[in-house]
């Protein structure tokens, strides 16, 4: 079972496979800034900020977290799969500008601790704030040489998550996911990222005008939304939805499903268009594997 995230009861995450990056030059911040939804100078040393990376039609090319490295430089670490992707569109838009982008990912182990607990240790490189799982948690830089014996320390402190169990955590807490619920077809303001990752009255990036649109519209097609079956039944990510009074207008789809223990349900999450993704909505989703089952949109977080 997935714990329960609060002070007494921190779990540990390994986030070591995550692309990390050093940008340093006296451009850093301006260039950075002009890349990112949200405002970089909310970065400290001590605390990582979320923000998104956008392509010029406002969808998503990255999402990452950032920090200061106190000598006016930048950490931006993002998903795995970004590994050659997000070096690349960054360096895409450096012209004449005084930014070096190190690729640093073999160099640190990332560990992420999910409540309060702070523990101490003199082979930590960099200790960061960072709230990845929808609560207040604790980045560790450290040195690849001494991961293990580092993550023996903080296993100490805090139960490691397996990678089953942190997937379970992630969807119980609503929190997208890079080639889940974030891909290069959704705008990060559908994926409920306003809050974390955007910051409407920073200056100018690529991307900004789609967002401010939106912003000024108030109008989303889809939003992700959470989903639970209503008898029970597995639901399957990938499956699409559909109305549930018989008249087959598509809903949307399903994009992370898993069972909770915690919560004795089936649940999923997944986008849902205007008209259908109110809390209560009752939908059908259907897979080959399947067949129709009855889910209802409920709120985020599940818990």
């Amino acid at each position: 079972m997935t714990p329960d995230l609060t002070a007494d009861r921190p779990a540990l995450f390994d986030l070591s496979d995550r692309v990390k990056l050093h940008l340093t030059g006296t451009d850093s911040f301006r260039f950075l800034n002009g890349q990112v939804t949200n405002d970089v100078r909310k970065a400290t040393p001590g605390v990582a900020i979320e923000a998104s990376i956008l392509n010029a039609k406002g969808k998503l090319a990255a999402h990452v977290f950032i920090s200061a490295d106190g000598g006016g430089g930048f950490f931006v670490d993002g998903d795995a799969e970004l590994r050659e992707a997000l070096p690349a569109r960054l360096e895409r838009y450096v012209i004449a500008d005084d930014v070096t982008i190190d690729d640093v990912t073999d160099r640190y182990s990332l560990f992420h601790i999910a409540g309060d607990a702070v523990p101490e240790n003199a082979r930590v490189v960099r200790r960061v704030e960072a709230n990845r799982f929808g609560t207040r948690g604790f980045d560790f830089w450290v040195e690849r040489a001494d991961g293990a014996l580092i993550e023996g320390e903080l296993s100490a402190k805090a139960p490691i998550l397996t990678g089953d169990q942190a997937e379970v955590l992630r969807i119980e807490m609503g929190i997208p996911r890079w080639g889940r619920e974030l891909t290069d077809e959704i705008i990060p303001v559908e994926a409920n990222l306003e809050d974390t990752a955007i910051d409407y009255a920073k200056g100018c990036y690529i991307g900004q005008e789609v967002i401010s649109r939106m912003k000024m519209s108030g109008q989303k097609n889809k939003r992700l939304c959470g989903l639970v079956s209503v008898s029970g039944a597995p639901i399957q990510a990938g499956a699409q939805l559909f109305a549930a009074d018989g008249s087959s207008r598509e809903a949307g789809w399903v994009t992370s499903a898993v069972r909770s223990a915690r919560l004795g349900k089936e649940i999923a999450l997944g986008f849902v268009k205007r008209g259908f993704n109110d809390v209560g909505s009752q939908l059908i989703s259907r897979a080959p594997n399947t067949g129709e089952i009855a889910v209802a949109v409920v709120a985020l977080p599940f818990t």
